[in-house]
């Protein structure tokens, strides 16, 4: 029996929810349709540690973490109805507000079902692209991370 070739994995690979329910619980999540970019990071913040007693080589140590998406969604509409996208709308809505109404809960995960899975909160930075006449109605939103990003069990494996 031979084995399969590996295969390269794809960046549209990533699916995003947001939590629409009131008390932000994950009881209510719902799909951020229209994504055309999706990047996501997560840094450390590392501090030279380094003493006399390492013989001379540098010592690190990881002192903190944050994270942030970058994500570019084509903004989607009801056009009998003249309304957005709710998850568009709250993440919107979310980017002008303050206290816990700025706050959005996500997670994101592999769509295929591969392990990779996380969940946070974020504040929203919402900034509609613009364009020619001839362009699509795009917003680049950055979320950053307010506090921790958890990995999870992916909804759909």
């Amino acid at each position: 029996m031979s084995t399969p070739t590996p295969v390269t994995a794809l960046a549209r690979r990533w699916r995003m929810e947001l939590d629409m329910s009131a008390a932000k619980d994950g009881s209510d999540w719902q799909l951020v349709p229209g994504v055309t970019s999706f990047e996501p990071s997560a840094e450390p913040n590392i501090e030279d540690s380094s003493d006399y007693d390492s013989g001379g080589w540098a010592g690190n140590t990881k002192t903190g973490q944050a994270w942030e998406l970058g994500v570019t969604v084509n903004r989607r509409i009801n056009d009998q109805v003249k309304t957005y996208h709710p998850t568009h709308e709250a993440l919107r809505l979310a980017s002008f507000a303050f206290g816990s109404a700025s706050q959005v809960h996500l997670r994101y995960y592999d769509r295929d079902g591969l392990p990779e899975a996380y969940e946070g909160t974020a504040l929203v930075t919402w900034k509609p692209s613009g364009g020619e006449y001839t362009a699509l109605d795009q917003v680049e939103m950055t979320l950053t991370g307010d506090g921790p990003l958890v990995p999870i069990t992916n909804p759909v494996s």
